[in-house]
């Protein structure tokens, strides 16, 4: 998972600032002191949110070009702001004027992770640490990294530091119940969600967790309660729509949860999940052209997605799109090699495809003929 608009802590968003200041007091000694005091940004008069903070600095980088901690602190300003490759530009830029601060290193972890590099930002927060930051955060950013690469146990290592140092980490208890469900300690993980939950009542991801695993356990009133409160932090949060949709499902209010999971997906199209639900009502139905779009969006979040590819060939050969079916059927044969249906449909269709009509008539049976006997001439 990535720190998103509505999993972000405010915890970690006060670790950008206050980093950048002790950057900024760790440069001011290598980096002209004496007038350090003039060009700094007074952050009284600074109002406008961390992309103008940014911008606020540029004047002052002008003027001293080789201050390294006027990049960092810049650098943590266009993390906060989303600005993640001019972050990342920054603090190289840091580093390479200065590469002694220890929490430089935790900045550009920070940026290599929202880039998605996670080896790289493993190395980056693994040279913070030797050089002697710590932080509940840091190991919060690890713990993270290691949970994207479904590493589920050294997550945990990394959380259970974070909670030696910081008891309430709100964001902390909340990853650790996310690893036990990686883990499918499905107990477990509900007992950190709500943990998580009581330190910091307002998450709207910590919400949808605990729906998502109420549905999971048949519990659909206890999701509607959390994804309804969920909904009133974040109303336009896709996730939280789909677990309010799925309790509808459970309860047997079909048409109900489908007009849910047709907002969700207007919402957000990445959640696979509602638009799997959505090609289930419509192939049930035999709607087969309103099931294609949704099964392909879904495929291309989840490939391996349960049923999800055979419905798809199935829908494409029942509108006799066989191009596109036997395109399908293949992939199956080489997800499931050996199977000898998917490897028959693959053949069959795909002659389709070619025009090749293959007759499937049954053969009428023959009768076995007697074998001849040899049998010896007389008299030998």
């Amino acid at each position: 998972m990535q720190y998103t608009k509505h999993s972000s802590w405010a915890i970690i968003k006060c670790l950008g600032l206050l980093l950048a200041l002790a950057g900024m007091l760790a440069g001011c000694g290598k980096s002209a002191p004496a007038q350090q005091r003039e060009v700094m940004v007074n952050l009284k008069t600074v109002q406008s949110g961390p992309k103008i903070q940014a911008t606020e600095l540029e004047g002052a980088i002008a003027r001293q070009p080789r201050n390294a901690s006027l990049y960092a602190r810049r650098a943590a300003f266009r993390l906060e702001a989303g600005l993640v490759p001019a972050a990342l530009q920054d603090i190289n830029r840091a580093l390479e004027l200065d590469d002694s601060p220890a929490e430089f290193y935790f900045t550009k972890a920070r940026a290599l992770r929202a880039q998605g590099q996670l080896k790289s930002a493993l190395e980056a927060a693994e040279e913070a640490s030797r050089r002697g930051f710590t932080s509940p955060d840091l190991n919060l950013l690890v713990g993270e990294t290691h949970l994207a690469e479904r590493r589920y146990q050294d997550a945990l290592d990394q959380m259970d530091r974070a909670l030696q140092q910081e008891p309430d980490h709100a964001a902390a208890l909340f990853y650790k119940g996310v690893a036990y469900i990686g883990l499918q300690d499905t107990l477990q993980a509900l007992d950190y969600l709500r943990a998580s939950l009581s330190r910091d009542p307002r998450q709207p991801e910590t919400l949808h967790q605990l729906a998502f695993i109420s549905n999971a356990f048949r519990q659909p009133a206890n999701a509607a309660r959390y994804a309804a409160r969920g909904l009133k932090l974040a109303p336009t949060y896709g996730p939280l729509w789909y677990d309010y949709g799925r309790q509808f499902e459970l309860q047997n209010q079909p048409d109900s949860a489908v007009r849910v999971y047709a907002h969700t997906v207007q919402l957000d199209t990445t959640f696979y999940r509602a638009d799997y639900r959505l090609a289930l009502v419509a192939y049930k139905n035999h709607k087969y052209a309103e099931a294609i779009p949704h099964l392909q969006r879904a495929l291309r979040r989840a490939p391996r997605l349960a049923g999800g590819r055979q419905m798809l060939a199935e829908s494409y050969e029942s509108l006799a799109r066989y191009p596109e079916a036997a395109d399908q059927y293949r992939q199956l044969v080489a997800e499931n090699p050996g199977n000898r249906h998917w490897s028959y449909k693959a053949w069959k269709i795909g002659n389709r495809a070619k025009g090749i009509i293959v007759d499937e008539t049954p053969r009428r049976a023959v009768e076995p003929i007697e074998p001849i006997s040899a049998q010896r001439p007389l008299g030998l």
